[in-house]
C-alpha cells in the first residue's frame, strides 16, 4: 500500500492541539484579570475538554459518513473562526463560552485524523504515523501555549487569540491543499451513529479498556500542566506569564522522542509501550516536588514525554483491536479520554486547596498507577516484531 505523505497529517495534529490548552499560562494571569480563584479560570480548559468529551463520537461518526479528509478541513476552518471570537471576549463567562465552543471544533480534527492513519497506512507502519500525527500535536501544543504566554505578557490576553487564530487559518488553508483523500471504505458509506455499532463496541473489552488508559492518561498531563502553573507562579519562584509559556517547551523534548516511541511500540508491542510511558510519567511527576526550577523542568519533560508516548500507545491500539466504525470508535474514545482531562483539570483543585502541590501530584501517580493496572489486566500480551506478532484485528 503506498503512504501518502507525512506532513500534512503532522500539521492535522498541530491544528488539534495549538488552542485547546493555550490559556494554561494564562491562568494566573485571567484570576488577577477577572478577580476569579484557581478553579474559575481553570474552567477555560475545562471547558473545552468538556465539548471534545460531549461532541467526539457524533463528530466522529459524521467524518466516517461524509468522509475523513473533509472532516478534517471544515473543522480547521470552524476552529479558526472560534479562536478569533475568543479574542472578543470581555468577560470570563464569556471566554469560558468561546472555549467550549473551540472544543466543539476539535474532535473533527484529532478523531478524523487517528482514522485517516489507519484507514490510509499499513497496520505494520500505523504505530509510526501514529506517532508522526502525535508529535505534530505535541508542536502544537507547545506553539499555543508559547505564543499565548509572550503575547500576553505585553499586556493583552485577548491578542494572544488573534495570534493563534492566524495560525490556525494558514494551517487550515495547508491542509485543505496537501491532505490527499482517503479511499473509499465501507465506514464512508455508513449511516449515523446507531445503538448497535454502540454496543458492539462496548462488547470489545480491550477497546474497552483502552477508554481507561486514555482517562488516565489526559487526566495525568491536564492535571500535572494545569496546576504547576499556580505552583511556580507562587513563592519561592514567582515566575512571569511570559516565563511561563516557555515552560512548556519541554514539550519539544516528547515531540523528538514520540516518534522512536512509535518504533518502540511497532517492535514491542503496546503493554510495552504504556508501562515504559508511565514509568517515565510518575518518575517526572515525583521530581517536580524537588524546590528547584531547573529539576522541575526536567521532571515536566519526563512526564510530558510519558504522556505523549502514552498517547500514541493509546492511539494506536484502538487502530489494533477495531476493524470497522474506526472514527466512531476514535470519538468514543475521545468521549474517556477527554472526559480525564476535564477531571484532571478540576479534581486538582480540591488537592491544591488542601495540600497543595504535593497532594495533585500524589493524586496524578495514583492515576497513573490505574491506567497501568487497567492495559496490564484488558490488553493482550502482544510484544511486535521482536516476540508475537502483533496486533491485527478485533479478539
Amino acid at each position: 500500500m503506498r503512504r501518502p505523505p507525512i506532513v500534512p497529517v503532522v500539521l492535522a495534529g498541530f491544528a488539534a492541539f495549538l488552542d485547546l490548552y493555550a490559556t494554561q499560562p494564562l491562568l494566573p494571569m485571567l484570576a488577577r484579570t477577572f478577580g476569579a480563584s484557581a478553579f474559575a479560570v481553570s474552567l477555560t480548559i475545562t471547558a473545552p475538554t468538556v465539548a471534545v468529551a460531549m461532541t467526539a463520537p457524533f463528530i466522529g461518526r459524521l467524518a466516517d459518513r461524509f468522509g475523513l479528509r473533509r472532516a478534517i478541513v471544515v473543522s480547521a476552518a470552524a476552529l479558526t473562526v472560534a479562536t478569533a471570537f475568543a479574542a472578543t471576549s470581555a468577560t470570563l463567562p464569556q471566554l469560558v463560552f468561546w472555549r467550549f465552543m473551540q472544543g466543539v471544533a476539535t474532535p473533527g480534527i484529532f478523531a478524523s485524523t487517528v482514522a485517516y492513519v489507519h484507514e490510509v497506512w499499513p497496520a505494520s507502519h500505523a504505530g509510526r504515523a501514529t506517532a508522526a500525527y502525535l508529535s505534530g500535536t505535541i508542536v502544537g501544543g507547545f506553539v499555543g501555549r508559547a505564543v499565548a504566554g509572550v503575547v500576553a505578557a505585553q499586556g493583552n490576553w485577548a491578542g494572544a487569540f488573534l495570534w493563534l487564530g492566524a495560525i490556525n487559518a494558514i494551517v487550515a488553508v495547508a491542509l485543505w491543499r496537501w491532505l490527499p483523500d482517503e479511499r473509499a471504505t465501507k465506514s464512508r458509506r455508513a449511516g449515523f451513529v446507531v445503538s448497535w455499532q454502540i454496543r458492539e463496541l462496548f462488547r470489545n473489552r480491550r477497546l474497552v479498556a483502552t477508554f481507561g488508559v486514555g482517562f488516565c492518561v489526559l487526566f495525568t498531563q491536564v492535571a500535572i500542566f494545569t496546576y504547576v502553573t499556580f505552583h511556580l507562579a507562587a513563592p519561592p519562584f514567582h515566575l512571569s506569564t511570559v516565563a511561563l509559556g516557555w515552560l512548556f517547551t519541554v514539550y519539544l523534548v516528547g515531540a523528538i522522542v514520540t516518534p522512536l516511541g512509535g518504533h518502540w511500540i511497532d517492535a514491542y508491542g503496546h503493554r510495552v509501550g504504556i508501562g515504559s510511558a508511565m514509568a517515565f510519567g510518575g518518575g517526572g511527576a515525583l521530581l517536580t516536588l524537588v524546590p528547584s526550577v531547573p529539576v522541575i523542568v526536567v521532571g515536566l519533560a519526563l512526564t510530558a514525554t510519558g504522556v505523549f508516548i502514552a498517547q500514541a500507545t493509546t492511539s494506536s491500539h484502538i487502530g489494533a483491536v477495531t476493524t470497522q466504525d474506526r472514527a466512531l470508535a476514535v470519538g468514543m474514545y475521545s468521549t474517556f479520554y477527554y472526559a480525564g482531562g476535564t477531571a484532571g483539570s478540576a479534581l486538582p483543585a480540591a488537592m491544591w486547596t488542601r495540600g497543595g502541590w504535593p497532594a495533585c501530584v500524589a493524586l496524578v501517580v495514583v492515576v497513573q498507577g490505574i491506567g497501568v493496572a487497567i492495559a496490564m489486566a484488558f490488553w493482550k500480551a502482544d510484544v511486535g516484531r521482536h516476540g508475537e506478532p502483533a496486533l491485527e484485528g478485533v479478539p
